[in-house]
């Protein structure tokens, strides 16, 4: 068996938190592989950042474990787990260069001075900050200042590495460039990472796999495809971009197509053997999956309804669509929408998704 001293080939995680009655993490069972980019995702408050300082060494868990290549690595100290950490706030030091601050944790190793130049001047490259070796933090900018702080944890060639919402004090296009560099330093240096964001285009752009949290509670595990696409339950898919949520009885089901009547409409979904008439159920659907006026090309509309609100998005139009006392519904179209227009809709059996009532 390998110990924990050994490149990460597994680690296994079944840890709970609780400050006093309150539990912030409820039995987290997950399983990471080697050169996984797995991502936490949920609001604030869900305790993606406690399973993150627990991993990381800062923080206690109340009960469990964290196994390492099978063996414990919970009850060592962080310098002894050998992780690399990229803080939301940098946590770089003030007074010292970009090159200080990048081979800090050389120097507390046996390493020579030609050893720790090389390393890090490397590092540097790596993060495209050659030349700015002897400015100082305040000197750089936001996006500058946080390729320094992944520099100075990858130099120490981490096993693992944990990222806390290392974006969200950037700029959006920032946020893109750096999103896009995190992944490519991901993939050439076969990292295995861990990273914590409440931002659902980070978490579908960089990972293999998406971890949803809410209230401490893993609601689902999955890849970015199969979260935005078939997510499990209605926290999920209000969390994804499924605006529209339909409380509906299923009436029928055949040939693998539920039917469903609800607040008002009568929509259908493909559904699972385990989908029985009479159940309680929810549809969703996204806003940009229903086709509006022209785009229904002749076929036959679900509702028809009146444009209450529409909020120009640039190439797309959204807009909130009465279509009864009881149901408005969202939807996003390239197609031009005045307040007052009564136009029809259509939910393709395809985009929407059935879940279980909550």
């Amino acid at each position: 068996m390998q110990g924990p001293g050994d490149p990460l080939e597994s680690l296994q995680l079944g840890i709970t938190k609780r400050y006093g009655n309150k539990v912030v993490l409820d039995n987290l069972q997950l399983d990471i592989r080697k050169g996984e980019f797995v991502t936490f995702l949920g609001p604030s408050g869900c305790g993606k950042s406690t399973a993150l300082s627990i991993v990381a060494g800062l923080i206690p868990a109340t009960e469990g474990e964290i196994r390492l290549n099978g063996a414990r690595v919970d009850q060592l100290p962080p310098e002894k787990r050998a992780f690399g950490m990229v803080f939301q706030n940098y946590a770089l030091f003030p007074h010292m260069t970009v090159f200080d601050n990048v081979a800090f944790g050389l120097t507390l190793k046996p390493l020579s001075k030609d050893e720790v130049k090389k390393r890090t001047d490397a590092m540097l490259k790596l993060v495209q900050l050659t030349g700015y070796e002897e400015r100082y933090p305040g000197q750089l900018s936001g996006g500058q200042q946080q390729r320094v702080a992944i520099a100075r944890a990858l130099v120490l060639h981490p096993r693992l590495m944990l990222f806390d919402e290392p974006l969200s004090n950037l700029d959006a296009k920032l946020r893109v460039e750096m999103r896009a560099e995190i992944k490519q330093i991901h993939s050439e240096l076969g990292l295995t990472s861990i990273y914590v964001t409440h931002d659902q285009a980070e978490a579908l752009s960089l990972s293999d796999r998406i971890v949803v949290l809410r209230n401490g509670i893993l609601m689902q595990s999955g890849t970015p495809q199969e979260i935005h696409d078939r997510p499990k339950n209605v926290f999920v898919a209000d969390f994804m971009g499924f605006r529209n949520f339909f409380k509906v009885k299923i009436e029928t089901v055949s040939q693998g197509v539920a039917e469903g009547i609800g607040d008002g409409i009568r929509i259908r979904a493909r559904a699972g053997d385990d989908v029985l008439p009479g159940a309680e159920m929810v549809m969703a659907i996204r806003p940009d999956d229903i086709r509006a006026g022209r785009q229904i090309d002749g076929g036959a509309e679900d509702v028809r309804g009146r444009v209450e609100v529409v909020e120009y998005l640039g190439r797309e139009q959204e807009a909130a669509v009465r279509v009864n006392d009881n149901t408005r519904v969202w939807l996003r179209t390239g197609e031009p929408m005045r307040t007052g227009d009564t136009i029809g809709l259509q939910f393709p059996i395809d985009k929407v998704v059935l879940l279980p009532a909550e």
